[in-house]
């Protein structure tokens, strides 16, 4: 009886370990938490520009990975370059910013 137990003990365990394994992150997949995260900064980034006055008429895309932020689309001067890479900056979160903006010429 008591063999049975610690068997069934041990399955536990093992069952528990590979399924905290599988949700960890690696260099080439995001884990659930990550994903949870880069989509709240997306989110928030997102809703800041199109809150901006400044930045408002523009459609700048953003898409976030592991805490990296990427803006691209176009705008008009580069003060919006400026200011969208400034507002990304400032959300909670964000690691880095990659400002691929371009101004319309």
């Amino acid at each position: 009886m008591n063999t049975n137990k610690s068997v069934v003990q041990y399955m536990v365990i093992l069952l528990l370990v590979v399924g905290l394994a599988a949700c960890a992150s690696t260099s080439k997949q995001s884990g659930a938490g990550e994903y949870v995260d880069d989509t709240v900064i997306t989110t928030k980034v997102k809703s800041l520009l199109a809150a901006d006055d400044f930045l408002r008429s523009f459609e700048i895309s953003v898409e976030t990975y592991k805490g990296t932020v990427q803006l691209s689309g176009f705008v008009n001067t580069q003060d919006a370059v400026n200011r969208a890479g400034e507002i990304a900056r400032g959300v909670q979160g964000v690691g880095s910013v990659k400002n691929n903006l371009n101004v319309k010429r």
